[in-house]
């Protein structure tokens, strides 16, 4: 007799517009280390969510999609959506992908879908539910400079840049089972002002964000949400370490059992999983 075969969970990955070619055509991609993590640690299958801006149909996706990770970037999330001054001159911006991930992040949090937000994605989290940004904290004074150090060897550029002080009792604390962790660092813009709803679970040595927690209803979003499910934002990048670093596997893993308990739950009427 055959055995019911298990659906694996659908996981949507964030993309960016990025040019492509001897002609420079836009392309709509997402780099090959989350799509990798998905497969091999997550256990679900990637979907690729195009930075098609206005014409994503933001209700269809969450109706066929298990989870979100919002990846990282080049660009920075444009400073009219949190009423920043202009960028520098120069600086990537990408309003198609601006345009789907800020009210998908909305939409994911009202439902309780399991949302992992990496880098640009912690940033966009934090936008979406009412924060704002430093454009650029390595110009700021009493921060560290944690741009991506310009080194031909992807070891050194990837590699751990940093300590943070995890919050005790927080959901990192009871993830990683230690007070401190060592990071990589690969990003220009950080959280300015902190958005409603979002608690800290992180912090750099010089005061900067880098790991938080949906607890509460946010700005932008009804006030009779329901209790949060699964969402939290990193700013490094545990899709580059996860082989050999403890702490950036699990984080995966755990993403990956709150989206198969989401599915599930969604199967049986709908249940919210809280980050633990």
């Amino acid at each position: 007799m055959r055995l019911p075969r298990v659906v694996k969970p659908l996981i949507g990955v964030s993309c960016c517009t990025k040019q492509f070619g001897t002609f420079g055509m836009p392309n709509h991609a997402a780099s090959d280390t989350y799509i990798r993590a998905t497969d091999e640690v997550i256990g679900g299958v990637p979907v690729l969510l195009p930075a098609n801006g206005p014409m994503a149909d933001i209700d269809t996706l969450l109706e066929r999609l298990d989870g979100i990770i919002l990846t990282g970037s080049r660009s920075n999330v444009q400073p009219t959506l949190y009423e920043g001054p202009p960028h520098a001159e120069g600086t990537p911006e990408d309003p198609g992908r601006d345009g789907i991930t800020l009210p998908l992040i909305r939409a994911a949090v009202f439902r309780g879908m399991p949302l992992l937000a990496i880098c640009r994605g912690f940033q966009e989290l934090n936008v979406a539910l009412g924060g704002s940004l430093h454009q650029r904290l390595q110009d700021l004074p009493d921060r560290m400079d944690h741009s991506t150090p310009m080194q031909g060897s992807a070891r050194v550029r990837q590699g751990k840049a940093h300590a943070i002080r995890v919050t005790p009792g927080g959901w990192l604390h009871r993830l990683s089972g230690a007070t401190e962790i060592a990071v990589n660092s690969l990003h220009n813009q950080g959280i300015d002002r902190l958005a409603p709803g979002l608690a800290v679970e992180g912090v750099a040595p010089d005061g900067t964000i880098e790991a938080v927690q949906v607890i509460t209803c946010c700005d932008g979003i009804s006030s009779d949400l329901p209790a949060p499910g699964y969402a939290v934002g990193i700013q490094w990048h545990p899709e580059y370490d996860w082989r050999s670093d403890p702490v950036s596997r699990a984080i995966f893993k755990q993403f990956g059992a709150a989206v198969r308990a989401y599915a599930e739950d969604a199967r049986l009427g709908g249940i919210s999983i809280a980050a633990d």
